[in-house]
């Protein structure tokens, strides 16, 4: 067996013929939501450009095909699914930010299973076997329809190995989990033993987990499960120096000893984007600051994604609590309808269309970020080297601040989050502390935020971890499939000291889930 595995490895099988060409076919399959699609659509582009012999397609559908391809280079091939229609939902609605009610997300959550059809009828019309797909954990039908065509899925989450492998552990311990322990901190189970959340810390996904009649609980677990954790691996948008303690975590949750690569940031840091921001900022933000260069670090960047709803109170007392704390302030507001009810001076702007994030927080004149922490924002102010105010208010928002607070150490956060509506003199308050670079707690934010910056930008340089990490993954994808020839070709004469001997060959074997007697053996 191992001459055979060896034979295959350097080009024949053991019965001396040759094996199917090497696989250089990347398919990525990014679920419809901008916080899904970014780091996804940069992973394209790295690949395009650091991989040279790799061919790479992005799937995506009618709606979201201008966005899609103005952030890729023209390299990247781009299929275009159909969207399925599937009413109360409207026509053309084909992301989550153009969703009109967030009551119809369980609709869009259903309409994305429709895709599995056109889907495969792709992957059927695809000439030679790819190497890999990679795609989105919500669209867990891609799993079954790559497994048949024999072809790896790696799945991406778009969070950090921190927020994952606490997400995990505490879907693992349903439906008490965080309730016997009231507001004290608890440890999570599989985690380091400094990781302790509170009950105020869990997700609000989980306020419903318990319920087996909500559609999106229903959703997560018949079409998400099983499908995820049977994954060829994981691909993480996060780098060792800040998340390397908890990649063994959520490694534990996954079948067939499958691997988390960290191949983040997903940013453009080193020239890696087809388009400048400044070719995307039509608010003009980036010209707003330049006149303000003069003073460095003294804007704040205020911005709550696309996903969250703010209510208009809360949206009245930041208003208050910004033009209070004294400092210039730069605010994106999603709301089309709300106002300020307080003369914001030449100071404080409101933007309502997109923002060149990226662009604005590395700028000179910002200083701070009061940010959601969704795991995008939090990853593009550690690589800018911003602190963060952090102010969490759905989904893994409250265990990605906890991450960047009290882990990294590169913020401060509000006192509550989530649903309760936090009082302009708190915002006062906090934003003074989050700008003030000469305070204590301004000093040590400000160091660790630069030391952050550093890690990024070596993870994603020549020799970084990250770097190397996607290195290694395209080889131990290319190797999988060697092995798995030589394996479907070659009788096996394994004795039990070969089998021990070659436990590994046969754990890739499992992992690509070619059937095997020898299974049973191991």
């Amino acid at each position: 067996m191992a001459a055979s595995a060896n034979h295959a490895v350097n080009g024949t099988t053991g019965n001396g013929e040759r094996p199917e060409a090497r696989r250089d076919h990347v398919i990525i399959f990014p679920f419809m939501a901008k916080g899904h699609m970014l780091p996804l659509l940069h992973f394209a582009t790295i690949l395009s450009v650091h991989h040279k012999g790799l061919r790479v397609t992005v799937l995506t559908t009618p709606a979201s095909l201008s966005f899609v391809r103005s952030r890729l280079p023209d390299s990247v091939h781009l299929v275009r699914l159909p969207f399925p229609s599937l009413p109360p939902l409207p026509a053309g609605v084909e992301s989550t930010d153009a969703l009109p009610s967030p009551s119809l997300y369980p609709t869009f959550l259903r309409a994305t299973t429709l895709l599995r059809e056109p889907f495969a009828q792709f992957m059927a019309s695809v000439p030679s076997p790819p190497l890999v797909l990679v795609s989105d954990f919500f669209l867990g039908f891609t799993h079954g329809v790559a497994a048949d065509a024999g072809v790896r899925r790696v799945v991406f989450h778009g969070m950090s190995c921190f927020s994952t492998a606490i997400c995990k552990s505490l879907f693992a311990n349903l439906p008490s989990v965080g309730v016997e322990h009231g507001g004290a901190a608890f440890h999570v189970s599989g985690m380091p033993e400094h990781v302790t959340i509170t009950a105020a810390e869990i997700p609000s996904t989980f306020e419903k987990m318990g319920d087996l009649d909500d559609p999106v609980t229903q959703f997560l677990i018949n079409d998400v499960g099983l499908s995820d954790v049977r994954s060829w691996g994981i691909l993480v948008n996060s780098f060792v120096a800040i998340d390397d303690d908890y990649v063994a975590p959520v490694e534990s949750f996954y079948e067939h000893g499958a691997r988390a690569w960290l191949v983040g940031p997903l940013l453009p840091l080193a020239g890696d984007t087809p388009e400048p921001d400044k070719e995307n900022d039509p608010e003009g933000c980036l010209a707003w600051l330049d006149e303000r260069a003069a003073r460095p670090a003294a804007v704040v960047y205020v911005s709550f994604g696309t996903q969250a709803h703010v209510a208009d109170e809360q949206l009245d007392e930041l208003a208050h609590g910004l033009v209070r704390s004294g400092h210039p302030f730069l605010w994106a507001v999603r709301s089309d309808k709300w106002s300020p009810p307080v003369d914001l001076g030449p100071d404080g702007r409101v933007v309502r269309g997109w923002v060149p994030q990226r662009g604005v927080l590395a700028h000179e004149a910002v200083g701070g970020f009061v940010s959601h922490c969704g795991w995008n924002s939090a990853l593009e102010s550690l690589a800018a080297g911003k602190p963060v105010l952090a102010w969490p208010m759905i989904a893994e928002q409250q265990l990605n601040a906890k991450h960047v607070v009290d882990m990294v150490g590169t913020g401060v956060r509000v006192g509550s989050g989530g649903a309760a509506v936090v009082g302009r003199a708190e915002v006062e308050e906090k934003v003074r502390t989050l700008m003030d670079a000469g305070g204590e707690a301004g000093q040590r934010m400000r160091a660790r935020a630069a030391w952050a910056r550093q890690a990024a930008r070596s993870a994603v340089g020549d020799g970084g971890t990250s770097r190397v990490a996607l290195q290694k993954l395209i080889e131990e994808l290319q190797k999988s499939y060697e092995v798995a020839d030589a394996c479907s070709r070659a009788p096996c004469t394994l004795t039990d000291r070969g089998i021990r001997a070659y436990t590994t060959v046969w754990v890739r074997c499992m992992k690509s889930e070619i059937l095997c007697t020898k299974d049973m053996i191991l």
